[in-house]
């Protein structure tokens, strides 16, 4: 019988045995039924590592999210004539001008200039705002894309953009695409692990739906790890179940499941049965890869703990070390989240918002790309940081002048595993405004990130509702000048 019409009793008949485990079942969020005809043999060992549509530079990836939207002007694309333009009307710019931009449109002043200094830093002599004195010492590794675009300017559909493709939500996120092609190295701890904001911020809006698996099984969503607390419910085993107990239970349940299994056949079922067991080795392996203590003193100052302004996203930086090294494939770290604007949002004082959400970031990040590199793991190992689009290079009108949203341009950058250090591509206008040169939508960025992890974005496809989809949706080119040449020659 098909999995999809079975009626309340038969449901019940078939997974009543996995009841005493569905907590931990959970915590994978391994419940999404399995489909035999698109995963194949995988819908046995979904998580299972997969072979790469060609040879890749990176096995696994850390998105450093820098959640409300950034302003490009005020970080890395540097913008000289925005002072020559300050306090002036953009429509001395370009009369053409209509704000169908900005979200708050009562409230669009004049041009302004960055409060931050910028100078020139590393070898590639890229020029940096005073605002990252410490990722400032790294550029010659991190590959620049200034002239990205979205097509919202609003936070939701555009988080959903640069999460999934997509600017509605109920499609698979990136990290989802990833885990999908490429499995696990891991059989004892998550593929995709998510962290947010934990200073009473909340998550990015739209929540959960960013790190979904959309229309693919639900194994390969991503694994929220709580920002306070314990990271993971149910993790430690009950002080009234000892551990010969609880695998005598579990070896009960499995010998049960596999009884039935024989008479239907199920790869569901048996694919539930393996996310248990996985549950049960994350009790052992899921503490010991989140423990910060058992690292040197030197490594935890390096990434800034103890500091109060930086000590919760050292915290989850030095995290995604630990568990990247450990085979965790794809690990996401929200910077700010959207509780009273608790963001990168900077639509009030620009200069005040950014000086304290990078300065919660710059060392912890900075460190994390030290920290993969002395322990050669950078090569392989992807490191982006962006958001969901920019800012405007006009002031946002207030007692303490913000900029607006911007999609028409966005900055963002990668580093290791095959990206190109120290070069910048494309271009933003003479403002910041919009991208001017070799515009990049987000399909694009997609495609590369892709690229670089040895999958091709067209092969990389899941058949849902009669139609073949891929998370470039029917567009997306790699954008060849950022990744090195050895990367290039095989895609």
């Amino acid at each position: 019988m098909d999995e999809k019409t079975l009626d309340r009793r038969q449901w019940l008949r078939q997974s009543g045995c996995g009841f005493g485990t569905i907590g931990l079942a959970a915590l994978l969020h391994s419940e999404g039924l399995l489909s035999a005809d698109q995963l194949g043999d995988r819908a046995l060992q979904p998580l299972a590592p997969q072979p790469t549509h060609f040879p890749a530079r990176a096995k696994r990836v850390i998105w450093i999210f820098i959640n409300g939207g950034p302003s490009h002007v005020d970080t890395w694309d540097y913008k000289p004539a925005l002072s020559k333009w300050n306090e002036k009307s953009i429509r001395e710019f370009d009369p053409d001008f209509t704000n169908t931009t900005g979200f708050f449109k009562n409230a669009v002043g004049n041009l302004m200039q960055s409060p931050f200094k910028f100078k020139p830093r590393g070898e590639c002599g890229k020029m940096v705002s005073e605002i990252f004195p410490n990722l400032g010492e790294h550029v010659d590794k991190m590959a620049f894309i200034h002239s990205g675009f979205s097509e919202s300017n609003n936070h939701s559909p555009a988080l959903f953009m640069m999460n999934c493709g997509m600017a509605r939500m109920g499609f698979p996120c990136v990290g989802s695409w990833v885990t999908y092609g490429l499995g696990s190295e891991s059989d004892s701890l998550p593929a995709f692990v998510v962290m947010s904001d934990p200073k009473g911020r909340g998550l990015p809006k739209g929540h959960a739906a960013n790190w979904s698996a959309g229309f693919l099984p639900g194994v390969f969503q991503g694994t929220h790890l709580k920002p306070t607390g314990s990271p993971i419910d149910n993790l430690e085993r009950s002080s009234e179940l000892s551990a010969d107990g609880q695998r005598r239970q579990l070896d009960l349940l499995q010998a049960l499941n596999r009884v039935h299994l024989e008479d239907n056949s199920e790869s569901a079922l048996l694919a539930r049965i393996e996310s248990f067991e996985l549950a049960y080795r994350m009790q052992s392996a899921a503490p010991e890869a989140i423990a910060l203590d058992d690292e040197p003193e030197h490594i935890q100052r390096l990434y800034g703990i103890g500091r109060p302004e930086c000590d919760h996203v050292a915290r989850q930086c030095l995290m995604a070390r630990r568990l990247v090294e450990r085979g965790v494939r794809f690990v996401q770290i929200y910077s700010g989240g959207m509780e009273n604007q608790r963001s990168w949002d900077g639509h009030q004082d620009i200069a005040g918002n950014h000086r304290q959400f990078a300065g919660e970031t710059d060392q912890p990040v900075a460190a994390l790309l030290a920290d993969l590199q002395q322990r050669g793991m950078l090569d392989e190992t992807l490191v982006i940081w962006c958001g969901e689009f920019g800012r405007l290079p006009i002031a946002q009108k207030g007692a303490k002048p913000g900029r607006d949203h911007n999609p028409h341009c966005f900055s963002a950058w990668l580093a290791g595993g095959g990206a190109k250090g120290g070069v910048s591509y494309g271009e933003s206008d003479e403002i910041g405004y919009k991208a001017a040169v070799d515009r990049t939508h987000i399909n694009d960025l997609h495609a590369t990130i892709l690229h670089l992890l040895g999958l091709d974005h067209e092969q990389l496809t899941y058949k849902y509702n009669g139609r073949r989809f891929r998370l470039t949706d029917v567009a997306g080119q790699v954008i060849q000048p950022i990744v090195t040449s050895a990367a290039t020659s095989i895609g």
